[in-house]
């Protein structure tokens, strides 16, 4: 096998994000790596490979509710349109893999690109879909590893024993019946130790519309009350748009992995969504943060609640943040994390003699 396809998820930026270490270790051993994505996603994986091609492919397009209530029934809605965008990626798949010659496929959270004429792994860290019931986690699991079992093998990004990042989600009772090996801290970004403090306070603001506009205008309106030095990374990869800010505020709508991870290490306290590829990123650089769950995205608000419950971070809903009171409370701590073994070449190169 020398030619691989690697196709992330269009939800959100973490998808894409996550993928680039895996791209580079895959570099690293020699395959030639082609990658399937577009919009945001595509232009952050330009911007980082400019050497490899990019084949376009659709994305699935999830819209988002304004509010935490609202977000359960949108998706719901968009479920047909979801299992339709399965179905086209599945035989875009079979058309690309003769065409382009393709040796290897690497979907991350892509149902639709599993194939019996080459290896096809799925990445995931969501084995387990949390929900507010217990009847519903249960349904949607047997839905997922419908999907999931129809791939060669299940990669899922998350250190493997008791000490872990992702809990219940990565680590459910009942597991698929297709291989399933965990690669480690997945992270495109190393803390170098050595960098001097530059900022107070540093803002990631991530995800999807309209949450993150949501957050972005709340946080604006806190910072009169901040003193200090503050950088703001907007996560907006294709926007030249700009914010009224003070002179102590840095704002930058995107920057690489190497700018954006010189920024965190320099950087006192992280304030940011709970997002999975986010979280394993500040686990690896070990950074105190607080962590913002997207009102009703389940996962997250998990994820948010299981590291304050460990004292790895400090949470806050959307509704009650307020950095101020945070601060005031003196509530910003990190528990350091010497056990989770980080993803590396060695990790990738067993997994393919696995398959």
């Amino acid at each position: 096998m020398n030619r691989v396809l690697i196709a992330p998820l269009d939800w959100g930026l973490g998808h894409a994000t996550r993928c680039i270490p895996i791209i580079k270790a895959f570099q690293l051993l020699a395959y030639e790596v082609i990658i399937a994505s577009e919009g945001a996603a595509a232009r952050l994986l330009s911007e980082e490979f400019p050497e490899i091609r990019i084949i376009p492919l659709s994305g699935y397009h999830i819209q988002y509710a304004s509010t935490a209530k609202g977000l359960a029934w949108k998706l719901f809605l968009q479920i047909p349109k979801i299992l339709g965008s399965i179905k086209q990626e599945h035989a875009w798949l079979k058309k690309i893999i003769e065409k382009e010659k393709i040796d290897l496929v690497i979907a991350d959270n892509r149902y639709g690109l599993c194939t019996k004429k080459v290896p096809s792994v799925f990445i995931t860290h969501q084995l387990l879909i949390k929900t507010p019931f217990k009847f519903l986690e249960w349904l949607l699991q047997k839905i997922n590893y419908h999907f999931i079992n129809q791939f060669s093998a299940c990669w899922v990004p998350d250190a493997g024993g008791k000490i872990n990042v992702a809990g219940q989600l990565s680590h459910p009772k009942i597991s698929p019946t297709i291989p399933v090996h965990y690669l480690g801290i997945v992270s495109r970004m190393q803390h170098n130790e050595n960098t001097l403090i530059q900022f107070d306070y540093c803002f990631l603001i991530s995800g999807p519309e309209p949450q993150r506009t949501i957050l972005e205008e709340k946080i604006v309106e806190m910072l009169p009350n901040l003193s200090g030095s503050i950088v703001i990374v907007r996560g907006l990869p294709s926007s030249d748009s700009s914010l009224a800010v003070s002179n102590n505020t840095k704002v930058f709508n995107h920057l690489s992995t190497s700018e954006l991870a010189k920024v965190i290490s320099a950087s006192k306290l992280i304030i940011c969504r709970s997002g999975y590829t986010t979280v394993m990123e500040l686990v690896g650089m070990q950074k105190n943060a607080l962590l913002i769950p997207t009102p009703g995205q389940t996962e997250q608000e998990y994820l948010a609640n299981k590291l304050a419950s460990e004292n790895r971070f400090v949470i806050s809903t959307q509704e009650e943040f307020d950095l101020t009171k945070v601060l005031d409370a003196g509530n910003h701590v990190v528990m350091k994390d010497q056990h989770i073994p980080v993803f590396s070449t060695n990790i990738l190169e067993a997994l393919l003699l696995a398959l």
